[in-house]
């Protein structure tokens, strides 16, 4: 009856440091990948859902090279996204970057989140344990929904490349944070993405 969520962000992106949107990973996206993939080859996966942007798909594939039984399924409720507008009680160092931010994207994004909350943050039939590879915004707001934080609060919720974060949710009890942006299977070379300027 409890659901296992492994969230992943995917690995690093070639040339996102020159704006590029989307792309191919770098050669050490690809390395933090095949890590990833290792340190998560003993669990039974149910299901691997991955938003369908190139990185996120790439760092999928190379995962269910090493782990085979894995099929990946795309899911546009994990697309990248901002979940909402920017609100007085962030940081003003944030401010910028919403500046950028349409009212359309922020409805987009909040009505997408809360769909994918509704399809994956929820209680299972039986055990599962799901692998989800998606963006660091998508994550940070599921670890926010976890917590039930201010919805504002996912902002500074931040997830390196490819960092692993578990949230576990029974029936009848509230999602528990088992552990978040988790680097060990990482070495330091391969930390990549918590200093973006634009986090994506």
């Amino acid at each position: 009856m409890t659901r296992t969520l492994y969230l992943v962000r995917h690995g690093e992106q070639m040339d996102a440091e020159h704006g590029v949107d989307d792309g191919p990973l770098s050669q050490r996206g690809v390395r933090q990948a095949k890590l990833l993939a290792d340190r998560l080859g003993g669990v039974p996966f149910d299901n691997v859902w991955h938003s369908p942007l190139v990185r996120a798909e790439q760092t999928a594939k190379i995962m269910a090279e090493h782990l085979p039984a894995l099929d990946p399924q795309p899911s546009a409720l994990l697309f990248d996204c901002v979940p909402t507008g920017y609100s007085p009680a962030m940081p003003h160092a944030f401010e910028a970057f919403f500046n950028s931010v349409t009212p359309e994207m922020e409805d987009a994004g909040r009505a997408q989140m809360a769909d994918a909350v509704d399809e994956f943050l929820t209680p299972a039939s039986g055990d599962e344990h799901d692998l989800i590879i998606t963006h660091n915004f998508v994550i940070g707001w599921f670890v926010r929904e976890a917590l039930d934080a201010p919805e504002w609060r996912w902002v500074g919720l931040n997830q390196a490349h490819c960092g692993l974060t578990i949230i576990r949710h029974k029936p009848g009890r509230m999602p528990e944070l088992v552990v978040h942006n988790d680097l060990g299977h990482l070495p330091a070379e391969l930390r990549t993405g918590m200093n973006d300027a634009q986090p994506y």
